[in-house]
Formats: structure tokens, sequence, C-alpha cells
């Protein structure tokens, strides 16, 4: 599913680095692969699953 909203991006960036977490503790808590994570970070795809979308956007929601 192409995923073109970069804020949803942002949002993931910004709130990762205010907790100052690592990929490997944010894939812990989202359920999402690191590899997925860093490809997302790095902005290197916008191709993504409902249910990574899904996982991420609960993560967010949790800690707002």
């Amino acid at each position: 599913m192409k995923f073109q909203n970069q804020n949803f991006f942002v949002a993931v960036r910004r709130k990762r680095g205010e907790l100052n977490i690592s990929v490997n503790e944010l894939a812990r808590q989202t359920g999402v692969s690191r590899w997925t994570l860093d490809k997302i970070l790095k902005g290197r795809t916008n191709s993504l699953r409902p249910s990574t979308i899904r996982k991420i956007n609960e993560w967010l929601y949790k800690h707002v």
C-alpha cells in the first residue's frame, strides 16, 4: 500500500527522538521489524502494509 503522508514519518522520527529509544527498542514496542522501521526512519519506503501502519499508529497514540 502506497503511504504518502510525510507527517506520519516525521511523527515517528520525532517521537523516537523524544523518547531516546533505539530502533531495536522501537521494534520491540511496536511489533514491527527493525528492518522495516529502519527503512521508514531513513525515508527509503512509501510502501507499507496496513498492519504496519496500524501498529506504528497505535504506538504513537500511546505516547501522545
